[in-house]
């Protein structure tokens, strides 16, 4: 009789263990540095496909809260672009938007623009607004706007995710996780020593 209180306890305890493991695992996916563009002759299919989801994003147009479908080429063609996907729902997605809205700010000399893209629903991201402005423009991807992700290189299909653009309008840099400030200058200072 004394066996089966012992093995139901050591169940537990390897449970836990593993759900433990589990939880690790996923924090470090969380927590996964930036991902660089391709740049190896083995990935030149992704570099292809990225490049042409790229292409395409230029051209799709995108609801606004308050006014006429915004369509990337019209509105940022011609400069230095920071896209930036994120939700209501993402707790690290509304932490990093200040950071955002801050480097756009300061590297506005540099005639760098920017786009938080909500994977959200109009009415939860005009609620979050009401609550904390945001000085960002913003437009809306709803669902859809993961698969766009996973077109510019979000394997992971996580938020926040961020791309930047070129002034040509090519794909210069993504990052899968929160962007701080510092980062963003880094990799601006990067695009104008190319």
């Amino acid at each position: 009789m004394k066996r089966r209180p012992l093995l139901a306890w050591t169940a537990l305890g390897l449970g836990a263990v593993g759900a433990g493991l589990l939880a690790y695992r996923s924090q470090q996916s969380k927590n996964a540095p930036a991902t660089d563009l391709p740049a190896t002759a083995a990935s030149a299919t992704t570099a292809v496909d990225t490049a042409q989801a790229a292409a395409d994003w230029w051209q799709t147009p995108f609801a606004t809260l308050d006014g006429p479908p915004l369509v990337p080429i019209q509105r940022f063609g011609g400069r230095p672009l920071l896209l930036n996907f994120w939700a209501t729902w993402c707790p690290p997605c509304v932490k990093e938007l200040p950071d955002i809205a801050q480097f756009l700010q300061e590297a506005s000399a540099q005639h760098w623009q920017g786009l938080a893209l909500a994977v959200d629903e109009a009415q939860a991201v005009r609620d979050f607004l009401t609550r904390t402005p945001v000085h960002l423009p913003i437009a809306l991807a709803g669902a859809p706007g993961i698969a766009l992700s996973r077109g510019l290189g979000n394997t992971r299909g996580g938020l926040p995710f961020s791309v930047a653009f070129d002034a040509q309008g090519r794909l210069f840099w993504r990052k899968l996780g929160a962007a701080h400030r510092d980062e963003l200058h880094q990799m601006a200072r990067q695009l104008s020593s190319t």
